[in-house]
């Protein structure tokens, strides 16, 4: 979200830009895994807006139809899918997916961009990263540059449990905040999805560090059990996996809009700038997106 939304800001501007992504779709933890007929979100239950410019983005979508109230008035998910604002966002941009930035180069020229596979990008005039921090400054060394305040941002992991079940609650959204689950999300229950009941449990933080390097078949045999013990049922699935979030949710975000650096036109954004919320990412994003315009004499 916050790559996306510094992306469509800058090009609103009159900028050009190329958006990089290492995934096979856009959308990093606003995900939504298709299996055959199902489907999961398994990153992102929801987002909410708290202020009036992500509430008048939301406004927007829900206009064309890419989000949708559930749960409550203030939830919204995307139609679809959870990725479905992103999208948006990047349409028409051009934006190359499964394609991991390993290093950057800086020339004179401005700013070279080396992928996995060896091809160098650009030259380009500034860069906005907007991975999770720790992958960031994994970046940043290999490049021998840092922007410094960028080590103090955390993230806690989480492992994510996909089950379709033959049957199962109809509520949308429990939250037991038992040792092993935080929240267990029903995602038939959202607008726009297939029929059948299909639900993502959400690992506590604590557990998923103490079971990170677990198999995934014994995640799956955990959080079923676990699952069914709270909702006082056997859960029988018809599909079940597990996903690691090594960067799940912000544990200690900067409480700064973005970082930019001048002198090197770099810049970075994320949720770990503002705090753990898909408007915090978006916000973020928008805050870099300004501050190459204000740095490249363009209008904020």
């Amino acid at each position: 979200m916050a790559g996306a939304a510094a992306a469509r800001r800058l090009v609103e501007e009159g900028l050009r830009v190329h958006v990089f992504d290492k995934g096979r779709g856009v959308g990093g933890r606003m995900a939504t895994r298709r299996v055959g007929a199902v489907q999961f979100d398994h990153g992102a239950q929801f987002m909410r807006a708290r202020g009036a410019v992500f509430k008048a983005q939301m406004d927007r979508w829900a206009e064309r139809g890419i989000v949708a109230p559930w749960a409550g008035s203030e939830r919204y998910v995307g139609v679809p899918g959870m990725a479905e604002p992103v999208r948006d966002l990047l349409a028409n941009l051009p934006v190359a997916t499964a394609t991991t930035v390993l290093r950057l180069h800086r020339e004179a020229a401005g700013w070279r961009v080396e992928d996995a596979s060896g091809t160098v990008h650009g030259p380009f005039d500034a860069v906005a990263v907007t991975f999770p921090a720790p992958q960031i400054m994994t970046l940043l060394e290999s490049t021998g540059v840092m922007l410094p305040e960028i080590t103090r941002a955390s993230y806690a992991p989480c492992w994510s449990l996909m089950l379709a079940v033959e049957t199962g609650p109809s509520d949308a959204l429990f939250e037991p905040r038992t040792d092993s689950i935080g929240l267990i999300a029903c995602d038939s229950s959202k607008p726009g999805r297939p029929a059948g009941t299909r639900l993502t449990v959400h690992a506590t933080p604590d557990w998923s560090r103490r079971h990170l390097e677990a198999t995934r078949a014994a995640i799956v045999a955990e959080l079923v059990r676990a699952a069914g013990n709270h909702l006082g049922t056997e859960l029988r699935p018809t599909h079940a996996e597990a996903h690691r979030w090594l960067y799940a949710q912000v544990e200690t975000a900067l409480q700064v809009p973005c970082l930019y650096d001048p002198a090197l036109r770099l810049g970075a954004a994320g949720d770990w700038c503002l705090g753990a919320r898909i408007e915090a990412a978006y916000e973020s994003g928008q805050a870099l997106a300004n501050a190459l315009l204000a740095d490249l004499d363009l209008p904020a």
